[in-house]
């Protein structure tokens, strides 16, 4: 790489990238993690090591096994989601589906206990109460993806894309 296209490089606007997986069980309840380092529920899902060559999908795999033990291909992309913030770059948030887990996997859930106190299988109509909002509508759009075939869902804070 030569100095000026270094310096290009170094010049462009940055931002952040996370990815996460949406698991169901059997009766389309959402498999939601309890953060202990902050307030509001999650997916099991985190930080794209992109800085060295991770993947947005391989990021999804990798969270999953290290957050709650299950080592599951993820399946197709349901949405990609644009969250910018006070204080921090935006993030680009890809959102897969994880498929739906049988009694047997959900049973075998070992939790990141550094990180999660606890997980919960949540009805789509209730996902009000655990928040953030962003997410809330973020899994709204992905389950709808999933339930048209349409593919992913391009959002803006969990909102469609304008």
């Amino acid at each position: 790489m030569t100095a000026d296209f270094a310096t290009y490089i170094a010049g462009l606007p940055k931002i952040l990238a996370g990815a996460a997986v949406l698991f169901r069980d059997d009766e389309g309840r959402v498999l939601l993690l309890e953060p202990n380092y902050r307030e509001g529920w999650a997916l099991p899902g985190g930080t794209i090591e992109s800085d060295d060559g991770e993947t947005p999908r391989e990021a999804a795999r990798r969270e999953t096994v290290e957050e709650i033990g299950l080592d599951i291909v993820p399946g197709a992309l349901l949405a990609i989601d644009w969250v910018p913030g006070p204080g921090r770059p935006p993030i680009a948030s890809y959102l897969y589906d994880g498929g739906v887990l049988s009694g047997a996997q959900l049973d075998a859930l070992v939790l990141q206990e550094e990180e999660l106190d606890s997980w919960r299988l949540v009805a789509p109509a209730d996902l009000d109460a655990y928040g953030p909002p962003w997410l809330v509508l973020r899994v709204r759009a992905a389950l709808a993806a999933l339930a048209s075939g349409t593919g992913p869902a391009e959002l803006v804070e969990g909102l469609p894309a304008a």
